[in-house]
């Protein structure tokens, strides 16, 4: 049961590239005169749409508990998460398919993992929304703010990871109290990229860019925010194991 989101390295780099021209980009990113501008209220609406999604087809993959649901989910997942990112328009339909995808791969990996450990969704549901609450408060009292520092240092760490991830797939993850301490990292790291993703629609808003992006970062959001829920699930999962 693999945590680790690989499609926010496309993600990643996308932020890199655009890194010292992020507003002026913004700013002309598919550009249309009758466009209205995007608002912070259609960026809520639609990730709470998406979740919508996400949580109605968990729910049918948690009550069917079919491992195949889950591969079909991270296969579709991941081909999807890659054609969002890097399309230059954005598609609602894909964004869609994505947070059903999603919602298969979670609802089998969250059955599994609450039949080992009764309550540790709900658990991991509160510590992600919570996770999430504490960032948002930090980031609106200004006490996080994205420089170019920060974002070097968050690239750096994300392809680390990346590359961990990968390695671990083969050799399996560290144990004991070093496989604790990556865990810990890892929800950290995830954290932190929900910083990234708050600067980039303050910066989207400003911009004025088209409505239509609000999909964009809704994506963006989510797939953070499903990143954030996997680490925490393997979080919690460790110390329960302990017990």
């Amino acid at each position: 049961m693999r945590s680790s989101n690989p499609v926010l390295t496309g993600r990643g780099f996308a932020r890199i590239k655009e890194s010292t021209t992020q507003v002026q980009d913004l700013n002309t990113l598919e550009s249309r005169p009758t466009s209205a501008p995007m608002s912070i209220d259609d960026v809520v609406i639609k990730t709470a749409g998406l979740f919508a999604v996400l949580v109605a087809v968990g729910t049918f993959a948690w009550r069917a508990n079919s491992p195949g649901l889950a591969l079909i989910g991270f296969i579709g997942g991941f081909i999807l998460a890659m054609v969002n990112s890097f399309s230059k328009k954005v598609r609602p339909a894909l964004v869609i398919a994505y947070a059903a995808c999603q919602g298969l791969a979670l609802g089998t990996i969250s059955a599994l993992y609450e039949a080992q450990y009764n309550g540790i969704v709900s658990q991991a549901v509160i510590g992600t929304a919570c996770a999430f609450g504490g960032v948002l408060l930090a980031y609106r009292s200004g006490k996080i703010r994205v420089t170019p520092k920060f974002t070097r240092i968050m690239m750096g760490s994300l392809i680390g990871y990346f590359v961990f991830a990968l390695i671990t797939m083969f050799t399996g993850r560290p144990t004991g109290g070093l496989g604790f301490l990556i865990a810990v990292a890892a929800v950290g790291l995830a954290t932190m990229f929900i910083v990234m993703d708050l600067d980039q629609i303050e910066k989207a808003v400003a911009a004025r860019v088209p409505q239509e992006e609000s999909w964009r970062m809704a994506f963006g959001l989510m797939v953070t925010l499903v990143w954030l829920y996997l680490e925490v699930l393997r979080l919690i999962s460790i110390l329960r194991s302990d017990d």
